[in-house]
């Protein structure tokens, strides 16, 4: 349950009355206490258009592959990046640093993706050529027992708008907030201008029955909030966590405009089997893609 206290912060217009979440307390991590820069103005190749980036989504027919928000293993996200590309996905996304962004792009025309929960480090990585940006893939720090508050995920989007207001952003709805938590999250972040609402379904679902049974019940929490977050907003909503080429379908079917596969693919050890898994979900999502040519490109690391 979340705790109702009086803060000072100015309230987000006449939403107050109708979503608690704005009453609670601030957030006060070193990410938020640190003085952020002015408004920074980026290059105009920086600040493309979104339609580009975004035409998947309103297509409902995006596919992005995510390398991970704390790898920095220039080898796995080559691996991962070059999957995506030869694959048939939409986009793909790594982590927040430029090294990275600049490996990416040489490997890939897909639109890239940096995620990260320090909004002071997607300047670098837009100018890198990054095209989108995500407050999310918060997996790796549940690990560690740390979670995301609604009020901490409003501030670090403020924050993120506020330095780069023309970039694409996404941003995630953890799935340890309840149901009617995460839909009153995502209309929030709906008012704050974010492009794209990014649902996740917990990393440790354990499934109780094997086969396609337990790819069904694994994909069931984001599933679930996919379909409950896309009736409540108009922005695209990207199903991701747990999904399969047997549950991404009804990721779409659930109201969904694109699905984001993180584990099922970069913690393959191989790049072909990782391009056949990205081929296999592309195709039950009906993106047509080209067979992979016999000699798949060299990855410099």
């Amino acid at each position: 349950m979340l705790m109702m206290v009086t803060t000072t912060a100015p309230p987000t217009t006449s939403l107050l009355h109708r979503h608690p979440l704005l009453r609670l307390s601030p957030f006060t991590s070193h990410h938020c206490r640190r003085h952020l820069p002015r408004s920074i103005s980026v290059t105009a190749s920086a600040s493309a258009s979104k339609e580009p980036v975004l035409r998947s989504f309103h297509e409902k027919r995006a596919l992005k592959i995510i390398a991970g928000l704390q790898n920095f293993d220039r080898s796995v996200v080559a691996s991962v990046v070059t999957a995506a590309d030869k694959g048939g996905a939409t986009h793909v996304d790594i982590a927040c640093d430029p090294d990275l962004v600049n490996l990416a792009v040489s490997l890939t025309s897909l639109p890239v993706c940096v995620s990260s929960v320090d909004p002071e480090e997607f300047p670098a990585a837009v100018e890198a050529g990054a095209q989108m940006v995500e407050i999310g893939n918060y997996d790796s720090f549940y690990e560690t027992g740390r979670l995301f508050s609604p009020e901490e995920i409003i501030k670090l989007t403020k924050e993120t708008k506020k330095i780069l207001p023309s970039i694409t952003l996404s941003v995630t709805v953890p799935h340890t907030l309840s149901l009617p938590d995460q839909v009153m999250l995502a209309e929030l972040l709906e008012q704050e201008g974010v492009d794209i609402i990014q649902t996740e379904g917990g990393k440790y679902s354990s499934p109780s029955k094997p086969g396609v049974l337990g790819l069904i019940e694994k994909a069931t929490p984001t599933l679930a909030s996919a379909y409950s977050i896309s009736r409540a907003v108009k922005i695209p909503v990207m199903c991701s966590s747990g999904l399969s080429a047997v549950t991404a379908p009804m990721a779409l079917t659930a109201g969904a405009s694109g699905v984001g596969i993180g584990s099922a693919v970069n913690r393959l050890n191989d790049l072909i089997a990782m391009i056949a898994e990205v081929r296999s979900i592309a195709d039950s999502l009906g993106l047509t893609t080209t067979h992979p040519t016999e000699d798949v490109r060299t990855v410099r690391t």
